[in-house]
């Protein structure tokens, strides 16, 4: 059966665009032209990613997503815009984005994307996986799941890779560089390294919030990041 995408964009024509680039390439898809139309039309089915473009008037891309991870939705999201400022990218990371492409973009990088972002839900890290438990931390990652002493926790398919990248290699210590050659691994040269910290913050946040009593992932000063155990501070 075809991933279902929902292509949710203000302007007729890039909505068209998209959606071309997109049939050609096998996708089954659905438009909404504005961000409540793409509330109502994720709330009434499932997608498995959307392309969910910034700036709509109204309720924007920034607001679709924020709903989204409130919700608990896992959906992939790739965020158009049109603005290239660091900060954007930053924010809508922090609202739970999965991956950002800018206005204009070849068809062949839209589609390597969607491509990405879908093979990285289904299978964060394309190997043989393993459950992971780690004082009341226990991750599935064939069902894509984290729990802090058995409450869910809800992590973008972004979040969730890296996660399980460092436990599952807890004695590695790994640079923002080695990450992103192995969750974003096709379009590592766009990505900036500090995008990295911002998903690392995330995952502590949401960790914390949830109840687990120590720092899971531990910051090696002047290299990266690895993982933590419960002994770790």
């Amino acid at each position: 059966m075809a991933e279902r995408i929902l292509i949710v964009d203000d302007e007729r024509k890039m909505r068209q665009l998209i959606g071309l680039y997109l049939t050609n390439a096998g996708y089954e898809l659905d438009e909404a032209s504005s961000g409540t139309e793409a509330i109502h039309k994720t709330n009434d089915q499932p997608y498995d990613a959307i392309i969910l473009d910034v700036m709509m008037p109204r309720t924007d891309g920034w607001v679709v997503c924020e709903h989204l991870r409130a919700e608990g939705s896992n959906i992939g999201i790739l965020m158009l815009t049109a603005r290239t400022e660091v900060g954007d990218r930053v924010k809508g990371l922090d609202l739970g984005a999965d991956d950002y492409l800018v206005k204009p973009f070849a068809p062949e990088e839209l589609v390597a994307r969607v491509k990405a972002l879908l093979r990285r839900k289904s299978n964060p890290l394309n190997e043989d996986l393993v459950e992971i438990t780690a004082g009341p931390l226990f991750i599935q990652p064939d069902r894509h799941e984290v729990k802090v002493a058995g409450k869910s926790v809800d992590l973008t398919a972004k979040e969730f890779a890296i996660l399980y990248l460092m436990a599952s290699r807890p004695e590695r210590v790994y640079t923002r560089e080695n990450v992103i050659e192995q969750i974003w691994s096709m379009d590592r040269e766009w990505h900036d390294p500090r995008t990295i910290d911002t998903h690392i913050k995330n995952i502590r946040t949401k960790l914390k919030k949830a109840g687990l009593p120590f720092n899971p992932m531990k910051t090696v000063w002047g290299v990266g990041y690895k993982f933590n155990t419960t002994e770790g501070k």
